[in-house]
């Protein structure tokens, strides 16, 4: 029993230093201003496919509200696809817009997902704002 204890008292301190000499990965603004054009078009391109799936995967959610009754469902889930869709926000313009957001040095720890759906969401708002001033 004293072998098995100590195998994982050994085990656990050996996880516990991988992990804190594990490089972190803070997609963060000084990462963005780090990466040179083609990387930065890269980026915007997956994370924007990223979410096409992910609202892909809400007909499945869609598909269990109806199932199970859920009220106010299909409202909840159309809100969310809505905020997970990139396609009112171009890539050329999106990397344009991150590069101008992380020029100021006020938004440098601001997280790259969170920022693409602030620009995503601040987007669709100047397209609705944009279209009640033409009526």
């Amino acid at each position: 029993m004293k072998k098995f204890i100590a195998g994982v008292v050994v085990g656990f301190v050996l996880s516990c230093a991988g992990v804190f000499a594990a490089p972190s990965f803070d997609h963060n603004g000084a990462y963005w201003n780090r990466l040179n054009p083609s990387a930065k078009d890269g980026y915007v391109d997956g994370y924007s496919d990223a979410m096409q799936v992910s609202v892909g995967k809400l007909n499945v959610l869609t598909t269990a509200a109806d199932l199970f009754h859920w009220k106010g469902g299909d409202r909840i889930i159309h809100q969310l696809a809505h905020e997970l869709a990139m396609s009112e926000l171009k890539p050329a313009e999106a990397v344009k817009r991150l590069d101008a957001l992380y020029a100021n040095r006020k938004y440098s720890e601001l997280d790259l997902g969170t920022a693409l759906q602030v620009l995503a969401i601040d987007s669709t708002n100047q397209d609705a704002a944009h279209a009640s001033q033409q009526k």
